[in-house]
This record gives C-alpha cells, sequence and structure tokens, in this order.
C-alpha cells in the first residue's frame, strides 16, 4: 500500500496569502491546491502564480467544475494545472470533456470527482466507465460546523469506492489524530487546509500530519 500524500488547500481568498502559506508549506507538502475560494476570488491568474513558485509539485484547481468542462480545463491546464475537479453533479459529458483535455497535456493530468450531497455508487461506476478513476471523499464546511465528524459509514463509502478502483483521497477539517481512522485504506491523499495553514506554526502542524502518515502507512 502506498503512502498517502499530503495535500494542503489554499482555501485563501487572495494570491499573496496563498504564496506565503505556498512558501511555508510548500517544502512539507506533496500537493498544492488552488481551493474554490480563491479560484473564485482570483481565478487562474492564481494557479499561474503558484505554478510559478512551484514548478514541480503536484498542483490541483479545485474548481468542482459543474459545467463547459472542456473550457475550464484549458484554462487551468494551460495555466499549469496537474489535476482538477468536477462536482459529482456535473453531467458526465462535463466529465468526459475535462477528461479529454487533461490527457492533451499529458498522462500525468487528470481529473479528480468531488464528492458532495446526493451521489451514488451507480454514479460511480459511470465515472469509472468514462476512464475517471480519482474521487475526493469531502466532508463539507457546512457539515464540520454543524459538528458531525467522521463515522463508520463514511468508512465504509471510502472502502466500497476503493474496492470498486477508484482512487480516493479524504478531506473536511481533518487533524493529525483523524488520520489513524483511515489505516488499511490505501488513501491517495489527505487533505488539509486551515488546520495547516491557519496553525500556529504551520510548518511544524504539516510534519505532524506527516507523521502520523507515516505511522500508519510507512515511510
Amino acid at each position: 500500500m502506498n503512502r498517502p500524500l499530503l495535500q494542503v488547500a489554499l482555501d485563501h481568498l487572495d494570491t499573496p496569502g496563498a504564496l506565503e502559506s505556498a512558501r511555508l508549506l510548500g517544502p512539507e507538502v506533496d500537493v498544492l491546491e488552488v481551493g474554490t475560494l480563491l479560484c473564485y476570488a482570483e481565478g487562474v491568474r492564481a494557479v499561474q502564480a503558484v505554478r510559478a513558485c512551484w514548478p514541480d509539485h503536484i498542483l490541483l484547481a479545485d474548481l468542482k467544475a459543474a459545467d463547459a468542462g472542456g473550457v475550464a480545463a484549458e484554462l487551468v491546464y494551460s495555466a499549469g494545472a496537474t489535476w482538477m475537479t468536477v462536482i459529482c453533479s456535473a453531467p458526465v459529458p462535463t466529465m468526459e470533456a475535462a477528461l479529454k483535455v487533461a490527457r492533451t497535456y499529458g498522462a500525468d493530468r487528470d481529473v479528480q470527482v468531488e464528492l458532495y450531497g446526493d451521489w451514488t455508487f451507480d454514479h460511480a461506476q459511470q465515472w469509472l466507465d468514462i476512464g475517471l478513476t480519482q474521487a475526493v471523499y469531502h466532508r463539507g464546511r457546512d457539515a464540520q460546523a454543524a459538528g458531525k465528524g467522521w463515522d463508520e459509514a463514511d468508512l465504509q463509502k471510502i472502502n466500497r469506492l476503493v474496492e470498486m478502483g477508484l482512487v480516493v483521497s479524504v478531506t473536511g477539517g481533518l487533524t493529525p489524530q483523524d488520520l489513524s481512522q483511515f489505516r488499511g485504506i490505501p488513501v491517495k491523499a489527505f487533505i488539509a487546509g486551515r488546520s495547516l495553514y491557519g496553525a500556529k506554526d504551520p510548518v511544524a502542524a504539516a510534519q505532524e500530519f506527516s507523521r502520523e502518515i507515516r505511522a500508519g502507512w510507512g515511510a
């Protein structure tokens, strides 16, 4: 089982703030994410700026695209993104269009399906059928605010997605102490935002995440 990656979601509202967090956390993480809110606030310029500073990192544009998949993909992949997200409720042709553009930029370019709300395993099979293999299992910001924690139902869904053939990343208010719940699951990446860049010592926070990942999945 491969060691999960550590991903920071740069959910800032301005590019300078995101770049400062990336400066601190880039050496400690595997994936830099231009978060949805940053995409809303700054657009593809934020993707370009992060890529210019970090040419070798995996770079995710978290668009959660719902339509115009090909156009959205062209915008972010031409700006240097490695991956982008589409929302699970997007039409399959939207996902397919995004994936088609991704592949024109290289075999390492990929599209992730972000799981929110009412999706089904039948939907997941449709995504696999068109060649999408990455999903992000998301406990949303509003659910976190309502006090919903990770539970056995979450783990069962993640395991089933993995058994179907999807590669699953996990996000949603994660702390280092949460990671032990996922041991035995081949998680692609653990994604944290404010608990990393909003920490009193972001570098120490990232290193604590990394220690927990190594403890659960090996070096």
